[in-house]
């Protein structure tokens, strides 16, 4: 009877774990994606680099704080030097940077879209890169994801008689490739020290060249204009949507497995999309739906194809 007792108790923990667990990452979803909106409202009063900037630097700041306070602040061993640099400069650095240069010349719904296209091309920079041949199911996930894409970019949902249009399109899917990239090397990694210690160094690492690169891009500050509104959206895009998260999905995404986050990582552009429509008072057309729900199932599709492959 005890040992029933003691089962059912364990059950009830376990049960409230996984719970919390679901709630925190769906937080996380939530976050992630209205933080999208959040920063094409901030990019009306700071420039685009600068932006990436000082997202990057208030959230090192705050996981600096968060580790310090824990005890747990310590310097990246040599073995962690190689996915700092990857992380920082590639997920951080590039991710971010190019994706907000891009929301200043493409919508919000559309930007949110393509940047999370990352896993689809996980898939090619794996048969690339490591000669990983796809199997028949991550071929038919990237075919249909890439049909969303196509449908996204097509002439009906970008002018692309405009110039700024094939620079948004084009960083937006080198951001998704980038972190691709990314993705692949975490899996590789032979991890030393846990992936939450490193995040405020990774961070660090991309705020200086972030910064250099905006004086040199964009000139110095001096012109943006600090008002209530700024600051609440650099709290929001930075400690919150930033350090948070990923506090989140460090602590919470390694229970779960790779499958259920990506699953996870779909809400993003929905939720996103919706903001955006909310915030903006836009209205998203049947063909952008179309291309939407198609990137949605391509990801799905290739996510179910690793769980498969690794079973």
């Amino acid at each position: 009877m005890s040992v029933s007792i003691q089962h059912l108790a364990k059950s009830r923990i376990k049960g409230r774990g996984i719970s919390s667990t679901y709630l925190c990452l769906g937080l996380m979803v939530l976050l992630w994606g209205s933080s999208w909106p959040v920063t094409k409202l901030a990019l009306h009063s700071v420039p685009p680099l600068w932006l990436a900037t000082l997202r990057f630097a208030s959230a090192a700041l705050c996981l600096f704080a968060y580790l310090g306070v824990r005890g747990q602040l310590r310097r990246p061993t040599r073995q962690d030097l190689p996915i700092v640099a990857s992380v920082g400069l590639l997920q951080m650095m590039t991710f971010t940077g190019l994706g907000m240069v891009a929301m200043v010349h493409v919508d919000t719904s559309k930007a949110v879209l393509l940047a999370y296209t990352t896993p689809l091309w996980c898939v090619v920079v794996a048969w690339v890169l490591f000669r990983e041949a796809p199997t028949r199911l991550q071929l038919a996930g990237l075919l249909v994801g890439m049909a969303g894409v196509v449908a996204v970019c097509s002439p009906g949902e970008l002018d692309w008689t405009q110039p700024d249009t094939l620079v948004g399109a084009a960083f937006l899917l080198l951001a998704a490739v980038s972190w691709a990239i990314v993705i692949l090397h975490v899996k590789r990694h032979r991890w030393v020290t846990p992936a939450l210690l490193l995040a405020p160094w990774q961070m660090l690492l991309a705020t200086i060249p972030l910064a250099i690169a905006a004086y040199l891009v964009e000139g110095p500050p001096v012109a943006i204009v600090w008002d209530r509104t700024l600051v609440e959206a650099l709290l929001f895009i930075g400690p919150i949507a930033t350090s948070a998260c990923f506090v989140i999905s460090a602590e919470h995404g390694r229970r779960i497995s790779t499958f259920g986050m990506s699953n996870f990582t779909l809400g993003v552009p929905l939720v996103g999309t919706a903001f955006s429509c909310l915030a903006f008072g836009a209205t998203v057309s049947q063909l952008f739906l179309t291309g939407l729900g198609l990137v949605i199932l391509g990801v799905g599709v290739s996510a179910l194809a690793t769980r498969t492959g690794r079973r």
